[in-house]
């Protein structure tokens, strides 16, 4: 049995559907079990990665674990959780992002002192660190749809966006070849700034979509929305660094998969519903 985290997750939600296809007893640990609208087939189990005591249904029988984790969120209690899972599965695939650091503090911290807890934990391990989610810029999708219009702060920021399912797919397949002690950065096959993702969004639409620089202090409080106060300021130089060194273009979902990873107009032509 393979547990799956954060499963109505972009990622997550991709995992869950491609262990499922392969034929994998899969699990899914989810908040609102009710809400969860996963394949026929596949376990749901009511749990919390927030609250360590909420997991013990969950991890009955796994042997395995696709972990995404809610990044600085539950940072407080992920010793507890780690250990939780540690005790239970032998091999945890754990979705971190590329240049994780835990001297890096905000979210780059984060992912680096959960890849830490996890190489102390004693279970088998593999890190799968993306790069730019793809699917982040759905957060982008309500503006398209009432304003036609893309609000980024970082315009000059060449990305290699990767889709949710290529980061799955990276993962699963660790999991069910015991890829252990290995960490994979995975990428997208292009690298393309918010201006120009936008406009294949426009022409993917066929609809103009313009694109609008923010301010700092708006891009300040719509990270906040998301991100603890505390943090934010760290995540911002972060942003400011990670723009003067545009992402590289890997071929890890290949070498690891066997097929090319997804493009961002395949991206975007799968989530065409969400900026309609």
């Amino acid at each position: 049995m393979i547990l799956v985290t954060g499963a109505t997750g972009k990622v997550g939600r991709a995992a869950v559907n491609q262990l499922h296809e392969a034929g994998v007893d899969v699990r899914a640990l989810v908040r609102r079990p009710e809400a969860a609208d996963l394949p026929p087939g596949v376990e749901v189990v009511r749990g919390d990665l927030s609250d360590p005591g909420s997991l013990d249904a969950a991890l009955e029988g796994v042997h395995g674990v696709f972990l995404v984790w809610p990044t600085l969120a539950a940072d407080a209690v992920a010793p507890a959780v780690i250990g939780r899972l540690a005790e239970q599965a032998r091999h945890i695939v754990y979705l971190s992002a590329r240049g994780a650091d835990e001297r890096a503090g905000a979210v780059l911290g984060s992912h680096g002192y959960l890849e830490r807890l996890i190489e102390e934990s004693g279970a088998d391990w593999t890190f799968v660190r993306a790069g730019g989610f793809a699917g982040n810029d759905l957060g982008w999708a309500e503006s398209i749809r009432t304003e036609g219009v893309v609000r980024e702060h970082y315009d000059q920021w060449a990305r290699s966006m990767i889709h949710e399912r290529d980061i799955a797919a990276v993962g699963v397949a660790a999991l069910l070849e015991g890829s252990t002690g290995t960490v994979y950065e995975v990428t997208g096959p292009e690298s393309l700034t918010a201006p120009q993702r936008a406009r294949v969004i426009a022409d993917a639409l066929g609809v103009p979509v313009r694109f609008e620089k923010m301010s700092r202090d708006q891009m300040r409080a719509v990270t906040a929305e998301w991100m603890p106060v505390d943090d934010v300021d760290k995540a911002l130089r972060e942003m400011d660094e990670m723009t003067a060194r545009p992402e590289p273009v890997l071929s890890t979902v290949t070498e690891v998969t066997g097929a090319p990873a997804h493009t961002y107009r395949e991206w975007v032509n799968d989530h065409l519903a969400d900026f309609r």
